[in-house]
């Protein structure tokens, strides 16, 4: 078989089936990855180990920290001790948790961080009572100063004067 029709089939398995953990196999979160195809990964309870990624995945499928995984226990493994039987996306993820299989130690993550207020980078706008009273930032004067743009140093900057417009509009 060659390589395309190896990653086809692959990728087609990994997007289109849905797979159910059997007994022994285990939900897990990848944190990251160390190298040479192993990925340190965490359980539901708070448990961390390394998980090999198999040949049939290498260079086909690339996994991330954050994704979930179902794994195949190894029983003489020391570091190394769960092999990698399916990546788990977003629709695969819903299925499981519709049907009841997903570990509720990874549902409560998620409701930590939908329950997260997400801190914004933007300036917020000053309430009303704090315009009437006069005590907004001096910071949204200087907001209008663009010496705190990034610049972009791959590209030559031309000065641009007023003069050189208005001469050029002269000879015309």
């Amino acid at each position: 078989m060659s390589k395309a029709t190896k990653r086809k089939h692959v990728v087609k398995e990994v997007l289109c089936d849905y797979v159910q953990p059997t007994e022994n196999q285990r939900i897990v979160r990848v944190l990251g990855s160390p190298g040479n195809n192993l990925h340190e990964v965490q359980t539901s309870e708070g448990e961390k180990f390394l998980a090999s990624m198999p040949t049939k995945f290498r260079k086909n499928i690339w996994i991330k920290r954050g994704d979930y995984l179902i794994v195949d226990p190894i029983a003489e493994g020391e570091k190394v001790r769960a092999e990698i039987a399916f990546i788990l996306y977003k629709d695969h993820q819903r299925l499981l948790q519709k049907e009841g299989f997903w570990p509720s130690g990874f549902n409560e993550e998620k409701t930590e961080l939908v329950n997260q207020p997400k801190q914004s980078h933007q300036k917020t706008e000053p309430k009303a009572s704090e315009v009437e009273k006069g005590q907004t930032d001096e910071s949204d004067t200087d907001s209008e100063d663009d010496s705190e743009l990034f610049v972009n140093t791959n590209r030559v900057h031309y000065e641009d004067s007023d003069e050189e417009t208005e001469s050029d509009g002269e000879e015309n």
